[in-house]
């Protein structure tokens, strides 16, 4: 089997600047690393939230939620009610499971990669504003701190998809080993 290397040392990403090259292999990174992570888990592995940390579930709502808004305030526009209603939605367990929210997450990141494309690069160091202060960034600023908080997110799935595989079913049975009896 071979192992590809990290996103960042595959190369160009077909149409994306040199400039915005950092941010569209963070983008990608995160897919692999969350689709690695979180496949397969249960629902109740997917929703557990461990010592009271945030669960998988809510890790991959919150990234494709967030890459949706930090994207919106690049474009310099404002969120929708429907985005503001899928913020208020991502702190509650879903009836997603982990190969859907994985699906929906794909198209986030396949659709960010896509906008990254389109940015002009000579306006990348217009002025944005983000949130209902207007608090003052630039498109490049919201970009890579798009990508930069997939990356965050994408560690805490990892993280927090081997803590739930680890830990003991509710009813205390301990973890099945995968192959044994």
């Amino acid at each position: 089997m071979t192992i590809e290397p990290e996103v960042w040392l595959r190369g160009p990403v077909d149409g994306v600047p040199a400039e915005l090259l950092p941010a569209a292999h963070a983008f990608l990174q995160t897919l692999e690393d969350v689709a690695h992570a979180a496949a397969g888990l249960t629902r109740e592995q997917l929703w557990r939230g461990p010592g009271g940390a945030p669960s998988v579930g809510f890790h991959l709502l919150h990234l494709d939620g967030s890459t949706d808004r930090l994207l919106t305030y690049a474009r310099g526009e404002r969120l929708s009610a429907d985005q503001k209603a899928a913020l208020a939605a991502e702190q509650a367990p879903s009836s997603l499971d982990a190969a859907s929210l994985i699906a929906k997450l794909r198209v986030r990141i396949e659709a960010a990669v896509a906008a990254l494309r389109e940015v002009p690069v000579a306006t990348i160091y217009e002025g944005r504003t983000v949130g209902r202060a207007a608090l003052p960034t630039t498109v490049i600023g919201l970009l890579f701190h798009a990508a930069e908080h997939s990356q965050r997110h994408a560690g805490q799935v990892v993280t927090t998809a081997k803590i739930v595989r680890g830990l003991a079913d509710p009813d205390g049975r301990p973890p099945r080993v995968e192959g044994g009896a």
